[in-house]
């Protein structure tokens, strides 16, 4: 079996949370606690391919042990965010794969949405222009998403003879916009426009081009800036209450409480409190 879930650029061999580099495919960049990922494939809208895909999941699992990295901002660009898996650089080639081999793909599509869930980082999407396919799934996985009036999200899968079950779409879309919308988008196909997308919560808020990846970066730095150790467990919780009834809920959410309660943020705030201080969170 040939294996196409490769990656041959060298950023996973040179991720380092304390440098900068620039991929084939995304860059990265590490500053004041906040890496910036930028999808830098402008010219055809940054697409996905196979490489692209693996170094992305690669990536966001290697945040889990990236302890100086606080928050992680992800966008695009030359005025798009992400147009979804390449036509001919991805699609193409699936029409003449086997069926293991397209089963290797799509699970490894989904792990790179895993990677973006499992991180412990809260992770903000900075929208603008195209946002399709795999890319709005991307964004779908966000944590919070800030995006532009120009900024036009579809989950085109059924446009190419997909289902709209793709990448946890099924799952992760009805929870954030509701049943009935997620499954019009899903079956149509269409573009949700930004109003839609505010109005609906998919993007917490809108602002123009040249300034969301501002307020996505700030709002990154004020989140780094607070104590992380709870941001993880926030978005732990999160994500593991949608399994759990209420009662397993509160019961999970009692001892998630008690663990955050042994940090030293926990003392570090009382204190600072205490002595009309803002407190100055460390993250343990």
């Amino acid at each position: 079996m040939k294996h196409y879930i490769t990656a041959s650029n060298p950023m996973r061999a040179q991720f380092d949370a304390r440098g900068d580099h620039v991929g084939q495919h995304f860059s990265w960049r590490f500053e004041d606690g906040v890496g910036t990922v930028t999808l830098n494939r402008p010219d055809r809208k940054n697409p996905l391919t196979f490489d692209s895909y693996a170094e992305l999941r690669d990536l966001f699992r290697s945040l889990q042990s990236a302890t100086d990295v606080r928050a992680v901002v992800i966008t695009g660009a030359g005025g798009n965010f992400c147009s979804g898996g390449d036509v001919h650089e991805i699609i193409g080639p699936l029409t003449r794969m086997t069926m293991p081999e397209m089963l290797e793909f799509t699970r490894m599509t989904g792990a790179l949405v895993k990677a973006l869930r499992d991180c412990p980082q809260p992770v903000i999407g900075a929208i603008d222009g195209i946002c399709a396919g795999a890319g709005a799934m991307i964004a779908l996985a966000c944590d919070l998403r800030y995006g532009t009036p120009a900024a036009r999200t579809a989950f085109l899968f059924t446009r190419v003879g997909l289902a709209g079950a793709d990448m946890g779409a099924c799952a992760l879309l009805p929870r954030v916009i509701g049943q009935g919308r997620a499954s019009e988008l899903l079956f149509t196909g269409r573009a949700m426009t930004a109003t839609e997308g505010l109005a609906w919560g998919f993007f917490n808020s809108l602002h123009d081009s040249d300034a969301v990846l501002t307020a996505a970066l700030a709002a990154a730095r004020e989140l780094a800036a607070g104590p992380t150790f709870a941001h993880a467990m926030t978005k732990n919780m999160l994500q593991q209450e949608w399994a759990m009834s209420i009662e397993q809920a509160i019961e999970a959410e009692a001892q998630a409480q008690a663990i955050c309660m042994q940090t030293q943020d926990f003392r570090r705030a009382y204190e600072a409190f205490a002595a009309r201080q803002k407190p100055a969170f460390g993250g343990d």
